[in-house]
């Protein structure tokens, strides 16, 4: 609450545990810009029910009892309030009470007071405008003064808002002093110690001296402490807090809860997030991006490195754009993100189609001094099917594979299905096959991340990269954000646990292409290549001719790009040699 009222200080972000005084908090912010300091308030909860349920059970208590509001809200019953259970006004001021899933209630009103709670819990996106977060700070922008105030309990590793929003600030961490030696510490989890599974023998040890704390020492020294910053002031001030700190919680609830979850995963996560106020990991969960983004390596983007032995690409189709990821691939599943292109245009449309002939007929310089073109592409046909068959028709054969994602199966791709699709021609419909390859996206999802946790040996040590490494160049962060876009959680349904993958945030196009691109290899063969099969394109790869196309160094749209169309563009062959030269690297 002092940092709200310091006017250094821009964004509060609160990562609390459970019942620690989190909402309390935005309680008291509301209550003190009604009373002292007006402004148009904005209160965002993860529903809109959820913040009704807030006005109702929490605001209107508040203004009821607290003497200073007397007079300030009029009643709702009265029928020139102007006021409901979502809003309210006050003299100089109001405050909007709305949910992250509505983005009508996010928009047209200037805001100075953002006050979003549990922000873990919002969804990806409001509707089809965005993040909801993103969104409610965009309604401060006009006041010099504003405040953005986020609180949550965390939730999954790498894909917490309040984790990142943490990470962002000053970090400031809660120092108390031991009774017998003085020295300031933070509590910890691991300083909790007990004997036999017993819980009333729980205990706080000093890390510094080793001095036993029972309940009432610890508790005294909470009250002689302070908050201290970890990291430096940009603006930011954040805080956190577990169940230890709480005076309403003794060591050896904390503990009987922690015996009674560690045997069920579901429930240990729980533990994790309300008591510790830690985020969870979780086996199968995709790793942080910024982690990733961080070991990001120096390879030129569009260059293949030594160990580079076959191209792959996934191609994703959107309403409104193409994207392409082309993946690299080396003994034992290692792999590098070679580069990515989008393509905009309207699938329905043939501009966008011609230019993608160009990125699957492009070749690639090697660092072996070689040409290098695509040995496969994989295509989803979940949307805009008949134009992605017709496109995938058209290509060289065994080039293009086209591809739907599946819930479940024993293998990443299924035996090819043949499909009857329906074609109109000159007003008349015709019948035409193509052939589809299941491709269960989970299990190649769960091997990636599996990949990504790899660490990459010393440089100084001279040994090689494990299998499966990944490698990933100096791409926007987005990439590294939408590669890891997705969770594998753990539901009850019908009081049946089971897996299944979630979206984290509305962007997951990289993530996809990744799937599809590993198709493709697996169509390719690489899940049964032997070391003679990778001696064999190794061999080849040196004895390639060294002629890759060049790129071009700059593109205009894919409609200006793709132009009328003569008649000599439109023989066979003519487009893939045009569109392959106006591929441009982003």
């Amino acid at each position: 609450m002092d940092a709200v009222s310091d006017p250094t200080v821009e964004v509060v972000v609160g990562m609390f545990a459970a019942q620690t005084g989190k909402t309390e908090g935005i309680n008291n912010v509301v209550g003190f810009h009604i009373d002292q300091d007006p402004a148009p308030i904005l209160l965002l909860q993860p529903t809109l029910e959820m913040a009704e349920a807030w006005s109702k059970d929490r605001l209107a208590p508040m203004l009821r009892d607290t003497p200073c509001f007397a007079g300030k809200i009029q009643d709702p019953r009265s029928r020139d309030s102007g006021n409901t259970v979502r809003h309210k006004t006050f003299p100089g001021g109001h405050i909007t009470m709305a949910g992250a899933n509505s983005p009508a209630s996010l928009a047209s009103r200037p805001i100075r007071v953002v006050l979003a709670d549990e922000i873990d819990r919002f969804p990806a996106s409001a509707g089809a405008e965005g993040d909801p977060v993103t969104l409610a700070k965009k309604r401060s922008k006009t006041f010099w003064n504003r405040k953005v105030v986020l609180t949550s309990t965390p939730t999954i590793a790498g894909h917490s808002r309040i984790e990142e929003a943490y990470e962002e600030s000053d970090k400031r961490r809660f120092f108390v002093p031991c009774h017998d030696c003085g020295e300031f510490q933070v509590l910890k989890w691991p300083q909790v110690r007990w004997e036999n599974d017993n819980p009333s023998t729980a205990a706080y040890v000093c890390e510094h001296c080793g001095s036993l704390w029972n309940d009432q020492r610890r508790t005294a020294a909470v009250s002689k402490g302070a908050w201290r910053p970890t990291a430096p002031f940009n603006g930011i001030a954040g805080f956190h807090v577990w169940q230890a700190y709480s005076p309403w919680v003794k060591l050896s609830e904390i503990v009987a809860e922690f015996l009674a979850s560690k045997a069920n995963p579901q429930r240990l996560k729980v533990f994790v997030n309300t008591e510790l106020a830690e985020t969870w990991k979780e086996k199968g969960e995709a790793p942080e991006w910024k982690r990733l983004y961080d070991r990001a390596e120096d390879y030129a983007i569009g260059s293949l490195p030594a160990g580079v032995v076959f191209l792959t690409c996934g191609i994703d189709i959107q309403h409104d754009r193409i994207e392409i990821y082309v993946w690299g691939w080396g003994r034992g599943l290692e792999s590098w993100l070679i580069e990515y292109q989008v393509l905009p245009g309207d699938p329905y449309q043939e501009a966008v189609w011609l230019a993608l002939d160009g990125v699957v007929g492009f070749t690639w310089a090697h660092a072996s001094g070689s040409a290098m073109g695509l040995a496969k592409a994989a295509i989803d046909s979940g949307y805009a099917t008949t134009q992605v068959y017709a496109w995938a028709k058209r290509q060289r054969p065994g080039l293009v594979a086209v591809v739907k994602g599946v819930d479940h199966g024993s293998a990443g791709v299924g035996h090819p299905k043949a499909m009857d699709l329906a074609e109109i021609r000159g007003g008349k419909k015709k019948r035409r096959g193509g052939t589809v390859y299941p491709v269960v996206g989970g299990i190649y999802k769960a091997e990636l991340y599996g990949f990504l946790r790899l660490e990459a040996p010393a440089r100084e040590s001279g040994e090689p990269f494990p299998a499966g490494y990944v490698h990933l160049g100096k791409f926007p962060e987005e990439v590294f954000k939408q590669l890891t876009a997705e969770q594998l959680i753990s539901k009850v349904v019908k009081f049946r646990t089971r897996t299944e993958w979630e979206k984290t945030r509305e962007r997951n196009e990289a993530l996809d292409c990744r799937v599809y691109a590993r198709a493709a290899a697996a169509i390719y063969g690489v899940d049964r290549f032997g070391d003679r099969q990778w001696t064999q394109l190794e061999a080849h790869l040196a004895a390639a001719p060294a002629k890759p196309k060049k790129p071009v160094k700059a593109q205009e749209s894919v409609e200006q790009e793709a132009g009328p169309q003569s008649a000599e563009s439109k023989r066979p062959g003519w487009i893939g040699r045009r569109q392959g030269k106006s591929w441009l690297r982003r």
